[in-house]
């Protein structure tokens, strides 16, 4: 499966940076959301990204949106990224990639790398922006600006 602009986002479940089950019914269809697709924690771009996320997160929250951080990485790992950056927002936990199967992210550089793909989902639970990009700077501006879009 792979979601496109338009599409409802399905009802899915993973454990979160605290080992705790996360229920996507629990905020998709209630508030705007920011699901976030890295590669791998405690690298360069990744960092640079969950940090940037990290810094305009009361900005989302001010919009009456929620982001989540979502990678192959394990909870331990999570757990120990969130910490180290002070992330205040999900990581989930993806090790079986059926959550990068469920939104449709494919790898980059010839499959060497999970791909970067930030989704925006309004409260109704509909796609309404996905970007791909390797460039990490670039999806928390973009997010953020369509997320102003919804709610102005």
């Amino acid at each position: 499966m792979s979601l496109k602009i338009g599409d409802i986002v399905p009802n899915f479940t993973a454990k979160d940076n605290h080992g705790e089950v996360f229920e996507s019914q629990s905020v998709l269809g209630r508030k705007p959301l920011v699901v976030y697709f890295y590669p791998k924690d405690n690298t360069p771009g990744c960092t640079t990204e969950a940090c940037s996320f990290r810094d305009q997160y009361e900005d989302f929250k001010d919009l009456g949106a929620e982001v989540i951080g979502i990678s192959s990485d394990s909870v331990k790992s999570h757990h120990k990224f969130a910490n180290k950056h002070q992330l205040p927002f999900i990581l989930l936990s993806d090790q079986d990639k059926k959550l990068r199967h469920l939104f449709g992210v494919r790898d980059n550089l010839f499959g060497l790398l999970p791909g970067r793909v930030t989704y925006v989902i309004d409260r109704n639970g509909v796609v309404i922006l996905i970007f791909d990009s390797m460039n990490a700077s670039k999806h928390i501006p973009k997010a953020l600006a369509t997320i102003k879009e919804l709610v102005l």
